[in-house]
């Protein structure tokens, strides 16, 4: 796989934050640092300097967002057929054997994992330990609290 692994979902939240950027916040910028300007001398006007550092960010975001999008290898995981074997793009229910506690993640690029959306990234030690298994499986993931054990209850493809 070449590129920058994407789910569908992701790539079209990334597609909508780069809209948002170019026709809301790239405008809006422009229009503070002409009224910063307006306020007269550049060398020690605050909102001037605070609408710079926020034309950098912005700017810097675009590009950041043109260059992964136009890398992307877009998968769609509802397309793939793996059967209960997961890969990038499944989703994953696991039992932590431990406590009992239920947990459901899917797995995502780098760019896109949201912990608190249960995004977790290709290359997370959770997710390199799920690579690969299949239903009824358990794995040992090394987190900083140490070693947990996980049944895989449940893989989707969504």
């Amino acid at each position: 796989m070449s590129g920058i692994p994407l789910t569908v979902a992701g790539a079209k939240r990334l597609n909508d934050e780069l809209a948002n950027l170019k026709t809301v916040e790239r405008p809006a910028v422009i229009e503070a640092i002409a009224v910063a300007r307006a306020h007269g001398d550049l060398s020690e006007n605050a909102e001037y300097d605070a609408a710079r550092e926020r034309q950098s960010f912005v700017e810097g975001r675009i590009k950041e967002l043109e260059s992964v999008l136009s890398a992307a290898n877009i998968i769609d995981p509802a397309t793939l057929d793996a059967g209960d074997r997961i890969v990038f793009g499944a989703t994953v229910e696991l039992e932590d054997l431990d406590t009992g506690e239920q947990l459901k993640y899917q797995i995502v690029g780098d760019i896109e994992s949201d912990i608190r959306q249960n995004l977790i990234s290709v290359s997370s030690p959770v997710a390199r330990a799920l690579i690969g298994k299949h239903e009824g499986d358990v794995v040992t993931v090394m987190v900083p609290s140490g070693e947990r054990e996980f049944e895989i209850l449940l893989v989707e493809y969504l």
